[in-house]
């Protein structure tokens, strides 16, 4: 079985010329042809170079690897129960799906109550972030979830104050900010990010001391790539601007020969990168101390898709250090733009990370040590998923990651809105009506909380709030169906693996091995 499409991806705006007859192992036609125009990624690596290495059109997109893992999540089947109930009485006219309970709380305190246990991770200074902002931040403050602000956001702020090499004010980040501030009302908050760049800056002392944040993130990576953080940049004198503030910029836009082929169309975007952080525990519990005397109540760490030993390096951390949460997140996908060919070929898939993730977890617990409330990211959108996840992670995860699937529905919710203002309703859509109240189905249920505000949310927010009550009923009737009715009552025993491989790798039992002794007490009595 071949788990990787080559050379050709709508990612890269490439295919072969011969779709039919493809080379397995090089991804190349079998017949390449000369007077071909090179539509595959060799061809068109041939004219635009490096510009290939990347998810196209940048800007508007969010990407995710097409790679077929061996093991994901359809993997795993839940199993549910006719018998009994954990968390409510054991009676028909009480057991019903609505009364399960996903509300949870993270942070050393319990303090940040959640009303899903979802968590929007990083999005920091991609346009498409930045474009779909004010449906992200409302949408999750209306959810009651934990947004985070992701890395690069100030010194990719046009607007953005520097002095002294430290950032004083950023209207970029203080409307990201702002916006779930105002909507906020008890459950969620909002988290900064920071990277190398954004630590030199002192984006997070900013963020704590100016804009009322508490809670901050470090971050070591993300499960799409193994290198800091890109974006494209359209203008020279932002390309100059943010190599004076200390980004890696390509090619360089202070070279004369360089302006030149710019300013005559030989290229038309720059390359941001950021700097690659280097993990050591000395250095790392001296920045949760200074976040902490900064005045920062809760301390996050993200990390990605690396080896097993950095993953025991940021559970080991993570414990010594007294993190309030931990992210894992798993290969496969990211909003930014993370190398294809990486994106791909780079990292430990969900499953496999989630499950070592787990080990190294209950290691520590059984040993007495402190560990700080997980989150597994890396590919989740549905709510089978995310009881997966729960289950495998159980008892330590006490929430998802998502990206992409927020994002979506954001996006969705944004261009409804802006069609129904131009009045050319999509017939898909038009059959639901005309307005904003006639199609989100959530509507009504927000015009009667919010009132006079409900004029204020975007359809962006109202896209991303319909797919949260999508994603929470579906969560509460797979959880009603194996009789759990709130989040602590999800085991690891709630899943089955569907193949040995599955079960090998997740210490999940194989689903023809689940409940063998309590089948053998039940036919011999």
């Amino acid at each position: 079985m071949a788990y990787t499409k080559l050379n050709r991806s709508a990612a890269t705006l490439t295919k072969n010329r011969t779709e039919g007859s493809i080379s397995p192992f090089s991804g190349m036609c079998v017949t390449c042809v000369d007077g071909c125009i090179g539509m595959c990624e060799i061809g068109k690596s041939a004219y635009r170079g490096a510009e290939v290495l990347y998810p196209q059109p940048f800007g508007i997109i969010t990407a995710a690897s097409e790679k077929e893992y061996p093991v994901d999540l359809s993997h795993f089947s839940i199993m549910g129960t006719a018998v009994g109930a954990y968390g409510v009485e054991a009676d028909s006219d009480k057991a019903t799906f609505e009364k399960v309970n996903i509300e949870t709380a993270v942070g050393r305190d319990k303090g940040i109550k959640l009303r899903v246990p979802f968590v929007l991770g990083g999005m920091g200074s991609t346009n498409v972030a930045k474009q779909n902002w004010p449906g992200l931040a409302i949408g999750a403050a209306i959810c009651g979830v934990i947004l985070t602000v992701g890395e690069n956001v100030c010194a990719m702020d046009e607007g953005a104050e520097i002095k002294n090499g430290r950032v004083v004010r950023s209207p970029d980040m203080e409307m990201r900010v702002g916006l779930f501030q105002k909507w906020q009302d008890g459950y969620g908050t909002v988290v900064v990010q920071a990277n190398v760049e954004d630590t030199r800056l002192g984006v997070q002392e900013y963020a704590i001391n100016k804009l009322g944040v508490q809670a901050v993130e470090l971050k070591w990576g993300q499960g799409a790539k193994d290198i800091g953080g890109e974006v494209k940049i359209k203008s020279l004198a932002k390309a100059q601007e943010l190599k004076r503030r200390g980004y890696i910029v390509l090619p360089d836009p202070e070279d004369p020969s360089v302006i030149q082929a710019f300013e005559k169309g030989s290229f038309k975007e720059f390359e941001r990168h950021s700097r690659m952080g280097m993990v050591e525990e000395e250095s790392f519990m001296k920045r949760v101390e200074e976040l902490r005397r900064a005045g920062a109540k809760y301390v996050f760490l993200k990390t990605g898709a690396y080896r097993p030993a950095d993953l025991a390096r940021a559970v080991k951390f993570s414990s010594k250090a007294k993190i309030d949460m931990l992210t894992v997140d798993g290969a496969g996908g990211g909003t930014g733009m993370s190398p294809w060919r990486m994106m791909n070929e780079w990292g430990i898939p969900s499953v496999e990370i989630w499950s070592l993730t787990y080990q190294y977890a209950h290691q520590l617990a059984k040993a007495g040590e402190y560990l700080p409330d997980i989150v597994f990211a890396g590919g989740i959108t549905f709510e089978d998923q995310i009881f997966k996840a729960l289950a495998i992670g159980a008892p330590y995860v006490k929430a998802v990651a998502m990206a992409r699937g927020p994002m979506a529905a954001n996006m969705v919710g944004k261009t409804i809105g802006k069609r129904i203002q131009e009045g050319q309703i999509p017939v898909y859509v038009e059959r639901f009506g005309s307005s904003a109240e006639e199609i989100f189905v959530t509507a009504p249920d927000l015009k009667q909380k919010y009132g006079e505000r409900f004029k204020e949310l975007p359809t962006g927010a109202m896209g991303l709030y319909s797919y949260f009550r999508r994603l929470s009923q579906g969560v509460r009737q797979l959880m009603a169906g194996n009789r759990k009715f709130s989040l602590g009552y999800i085991t690891r025993d709630d899943i089955a693996a569907l193949t040995k491989d599955a079960a090998n790798i997740s210490g999940i039992p194989f689903i023809m091995d689940v409940d063998k002794d309590e089948v053998e007490k039940i036919l011999k009595s």
